[in-house]
């Protein structure tokens, strides 16, 4: 009997089992009627919260769920740094003028529209709405949800222009968000004025920014030095580890923001151990991420809702409307096309980490609100949260559906020509043309030899041979001799008014592609060049539509198209189609 009597069911490790396991089923038989598996974790933890299982009390006097906080901070963590890590300029040419004016959007628009909505509708709903907390509101829904998002790409297997931006902004968006939050909590909270909210905006970024940066070249050093390769991705856990606690140490909520940083740096000076840290949490993401979604749940309290339905409703209704405006608006200015335009502002819609990050900020007890304001924000804040929650991860993959980016990360034959890899506008004689796409190339490209002889070869082979093929296409290229890669490796220019290039058939050039194939790829490099050169001079639409593209993303779009599969088809399909995979 007093073994029965000496029971307790509160240790962590048990606890993180009973999670993990109810996770991992609810987010199965979620998959089963074609949902989200993060909205089934999500959905998990909020059942187990009801359920109030022994170790697991998530009432405020004894919750339970403080104790998994350092895990849950490192899940969060290693989600910035990996956001960071997608911001790697190389990869992101083409790109500035729609992320910017995404940005902008999101620093305007979304604020704006959702504080009007609170402070004018708000108190017709419920008197309790005031100036104060509809401005925090705000702020907050500006953030998003890298987490969510980027586990809902990876399930969709999504890729494309709106992946590609969505990717690119997630984690700059939380940054926005945490920038507008700060300014106008330190203007509302302590009322010492503008000057004071832009010191503290200052110091904010200012340090964080300093913690991921030392975080990061600590770890280049060790790697360079000491460290061998098979431990670059315990590497990577470190700075990772080591960027959160940093910032909490030096008493800064900015361990999201420490760890973004960290996550630029290394990938802007060390591409190939960030990828090496990736590689390392792969096998175990599902762990990771099923545990943490279910974590989450179980801190969204649905009984919240009924205290405060309308303003929720409100709320919510208004962040939708809010994201939805300003990403069109963004991205009609950034002349995107119609799929990227539409469905990108409801792709946005998840709400997570950072959003509960700044609620508490607000019920911090030295954040200089009443106990009305924290009340508010907070029931308000965390209702709509526990919504959004569910809601936004089959937001996004509607959205990336619609946009005919799901299941489109399989390997194409042009796989590498990403926007990236792609200019409009293309001037100039042959030379300066080859010197132009040779630049891009190895701007964009990690290239084994110098950029001169590659030029210089390139130069040579088409004074023997020209390489214009007709129909206005040229296609220059080099066989690379003794190089460990083995892909093909190119760039697209365009010239929507033609370039006298020498064309045998007269003709003005409007596409160049420029390739770089290593020997071993010398088939695939044939293939390439016989599928670019029969869609060109067979299909009048593609040519007309790839060689007056308005933007680089107008020309993946064409040449990633659904129904473009003679042209850039799914290696695997042309490999069944040649009998070469087993029935």
């Amino acid at each position: 009997m007093d073994f029965f009597n000496n029971l307790h069911f509160d240790d962590p490790l048990f606890n993180m089992a009973i999670v993990l396991v109810a996770g991992i089923v609810g987010g199965e038989l979620f998959a089963l009627v074609r949902l989200p598996k993060v909205t089934g974790w999500i959905a998990t933890g909020m059942l187990l919260r009801q359920l109030c299982l022994p170790g697991m009390d998530t009432s405020v006097e004894t919750n339970a769920l403080d104790k998994f906080l350092p895990y849950m901070n490192f899940v969060l963590g290693f989600i910035a740094f990996t956001v960071g890590a997608s911001l790697y300029l190389a990869s992101l040419k083409n790109t500035e003028k729609r992320i910017g004016l995404l940005l902008l959007g999101e620093a305007t628009i979304t604020p704006i529209l959702v504080a009007g909505v609170m402070f004018f509708l708000g108190p017709l709903v419920n008197p309790e709405m005031t100036t104060n907390p509809a401005i925090l509101l705000a702020a907050i829904a500006i953030a998003g949800a890298p987490g969510t998002t980027v586990l809902v790409i990876q399930e969709a297997r999504a890729r494309g222009i709106l992946t590609r931006t969505l990717l690119a902004a997630i984690g700059l968006i939380d940054m926005v968000a945490v920038a507008v939050f700060v300014f106008v909590s330190t203007i509302l909270g302590d009322q010492l004025g503008w000057n004071h909210a832009l010191q503290g905006v200052a110091i904010q970024f200012g340090v964080t920014f300093l913690i991921g940066m030392c975080c990061a070249l600590i770890a280049i050093i060790l790697t360079r030095t000491i460290v061998s390769p098979a431990f670059l991705g315990p590497t990577m856990v470190a700075v990772v580890l080591g960027a959160w606690g940093a910032a909490a140490g030096f008493g800064t909520s900015g361990g999201i923001l420490a760890c973004t940083f960290a996550g630029i740096v290394l990938t802007n000076l060390r591409h190939d151990m960030v990828r090496a840290g990736e590689a390392y949490l792969t096998s175990i993401g599902g762990v990771l991420f099923a545990l943490f979604f279910t974590f989450a749940g179980m801190k969204l309290d649905f009984t919240q809702v009924p205290k405060a339905l309308g303003l929720v409703v409100l709320y919510f209704f208004a962040r939708l409307v809010a994201k939805w405006l300003g990403a069109f608006t963004a991205m009609s200015l950034a002349g995107v096309t119609k799929n990227v335009r539409n469905y990108l502002g409801l792709a946005l819609l998840p709400h997570g980490g950072v959003a509960v990050g700044l609620i508490l900020l607000v019920e911090n007890e030295n954040s200089g609100f009443n106990d009305e304001v924290k009340a508010i924000v907070t029931t308000v804040g965390l209702a709509a949260l526990a919504i959004n929650q569910l809601l936004g991860p089959s937001a996004t993959r509607i959205s990336l559906l619609r946009a005919g980016e799901d299941h489109k990360d399989r390997p194409r034959l042009l796989d590498f020509l990403q926007e990236h890899r792609i200019i409009v506008g293309l001037e100039g004689d042959k030379d300066a043309v080859l010197k132009r796409l040779t630049s891009l190339l190895y701007s964009t490209t990690p290239m084994t030899i110098p950029q001169q002889e590659f030029l210089d070869s390139v130069t040579e082979r088409d004074k023997i041979e020209t390489t214009c093929l007709g129909s206005g296409l040229m296609i220059p290229h080099v066989i690379l001799e003794e190089v460990e890669e083995n892909e093909v490796k190119g760039v697209l220019g365009l010239s929507s008014k033609g370039l006298d290039l020498g064309a045998p058939d007269g003709r003005v050039v409007h596409a160049v592609l420029l390739l770089a194939t290593p020997e071993a790829e010398r088939v695939r490099h044939l293939e390439v060049i016989s599928a670019f050169a029969t869609a060109i001079t067979k299909d009048i639409n593609l040519r007309e539509q790839l060689y007056h593209a308005r933007s680089a993303a107008h020309a993946y779009d064409v040449l990633h198209a659904e129904d473009l599969e003679d042209l850039n088809y799914f290696l695997e399909d042309a490999q069944e189609r040649a009998g070469i995979i087993a029935e």
